[in-house]
C-alpha cells in the first residue's frame, strides 16, 4: 500500500465509522499521546528502564501505526498529500545527506 492509499483508507474509515474528523488541534493532542505510548514502550524494552508487568504485552507496531493513523488523519484534513510530501523529502534528503553519514565519525 502506497501512502495515498493509506490516506483514502483512513478518509473512508472516518466517513464510514468515524462520523467526521475531529478537530485539528484534537488530532495534535491525540497524535503526542499516540507518540507518548510509543516512547513509554521503547524506554522501557530497550532503554534502562524496566518494564512494568503492564506493559508486556503492549504491541510496539500496533502503537507505531496509531501515531501513523493519526498522522494520515491530519495530513488529510490539512490538505496534503503525503506521498507527494514524503517523495520530496526523501529526494531531498538524498542529496543535502548523500556523504553526510559516511563521514560522520561519530557514525564509524
Amino acid at each position: 500500500m502506497n501512502i495515498q492509499n493509506a490516506q483514502q483508507e483512513v478518509d473512508n474509515w472516518i466517513k464510514d465509522h468515524g462520523v467526521r474528523y475531529f478537530n485539528e488541534l484534537t488530532n495534535m493532542a491525540q497524535l503526542t499521546e499516540e507518540v507518548g505510548e510509543v516512547a513509554r514502550i521503547i524506554a522501557r524494552r530497550y532503554g534502562e528502564q524496566s518494564e512494568k508487568e503492564s506493559d508486556k504485552d503492549k504491541d510496539l507496531g500496533e502503537e507505531l501505526a496509531d501515531v501513523l493513523f493519526v498522522v494520515l488523519c491530519l495530513a488529510n484534513q490539512t490538505g496534503v498529500d503525503l506521498q507527494e510530501a514524503f517523495n520530496k523529502r526523501m529526494d531531498k534528503k538524498g542529496k543535502r545527506d548523500h556523504d553526510r553519514h559516511h563521514n560522520n565519525e561519530k557514525l564509524k
